[in-house]
């Protein structure tokens, strides 16, 4: 077992299990699964405790494999080429993808942080799926803190488990919806998992255009009114975020918020939304093509510079010299 001391850079050593013993360990009797006699409840009761060991092997293994993974690339940070060739580099020998090594890291990341913040005891983590661990590590305080208390009470701690928590809580203490909607989250009426996505939207959005959905809200606090106006705001956020990348948008004869009123009126601001996203992305493309095309003629003219008649089959594509379309 390896444990960190107080300092992160300093890891005592202890006898760390060879491959027979992870072997031994994980070793299960696994029900039969054509036994008739076996009821169905306790054949998932088995199954379902070898599944939780096997989640909490893995979640130290690759809490531990994070770390490993941070500590080369910090060194690669200090040491390396400054462009990371070393970390790839050593990914690579264990085929490990960049992905996966992030994702590792994050992981990494999130124990550290839920440790160092008293929240949790090391052993307390054997209680978690991973996923529902890095999902703990995003949470609010509030929210790690009523986790980590049922972890330590024993409790099995699932992705949705810590999801519902944090929406409850973001229901429950966000000052952008009004309080009719609160009291009937509170009082169950309305599941808080489709308060919190609408709240999350919100917050993307300056106040002038938060009052009118919050006034919706109020007047008809129910489900279709909610589902209704998470998906304007969400498309208004995507409207307002693409409108401000667009330049060709960037004219004083275009007022962006009567077109926005304009297609609210008429029931197409998902519609709008769309079409200025895609303009967004099309400039973001043709300037990228851009600048492809100048590091390609500055390659040619190098090649041209470098080569000059003693390479006749290496010659100075006159093409090159166009400006695309």
């Amino acid at each position: 077992m390896v444990q960190a001391t107080d300092s992160p850079k300093v890891i005592q050593m202890r006898r760390v299990p060879t491959t027979s013993d992870a072997i031994t360990e994980l070793s299960f009797q696994l029900p039969d699964p054509e036994d008739e006699k076996l009821p169905e409840v306790e054949f998932q009761q088995q199954v379902e405790q070898a599944w939780q060991v096997c989640d909490r092997v893995n979640l130290q293994t690759d809490i531990w494999r994070g770390r490993i993974l941070r500590t080369v690339r910090d060194r690669e940070k200090w040491y390396g080429d400054g462009r990371g060739t070393g970390f790839l580099n050593w990914l690579k020998d264990r085929e490990i993808s960049k992905s996966q090594a992030y994702g590792l890291i994050e992981l990494a990341n999130s124990a550290d942080t839920l440790l160092a913040s008293g929240y949790l005891e090391p052993e307390d983590v054997n209680q978690f799926s991973k996923r529902a661990f890095v999902e703990t590590a995003k949470s609010d305080p509030e929210v790690q803190q009523i986790v980590s208390d049922a972890a330590r009470r024993g409790d099995r701690i699932t992705r949705r488990e810590v999801r519902q928590l944090s929406d409850e809580w973001t229901a429950m203490t966000s000052d952008l919806l009004p309080a009719e909607i609160k009291e009937k989250a509170a009082e169950q009426t309305i599941p808080t998992r489709y308060l919190a996505p609408l709240v999350r939207e919100m917050q993307k959005l300056p106040e002038v255009h938060q009052t009118p959905i919050r006034e919706a809200v109020s007047e008809n606090p129910d489900v279709d009114t909610l589902k209704q106006v998470t998906a304007e705001a969400r498309y208004l956020a995507k409207y307002l975020e693409a409108a401000n990348n667009v330049q060709a948008l960037n004219n004083e004869s275009l007022n962006l918020e009567l077109a926005l009123e304009e297609a609210l009126r008429i029931g197409s601001l998902s519609a709008t939304a769309d079409l200025v996203s895609h303009a967004a992305q099309l400039e973001q493309i043709v300037t990228k093509l851009f600048l492809t095309w100048k590091r390609l003629n500055a390659l040619s003219e190098r090649l041209y510079v470098d080569s000059g008649a003693s390479t006749p089959h290496l010659p100075h594509p006159p093409e090159l010299s166009r400006q695309p379309g």
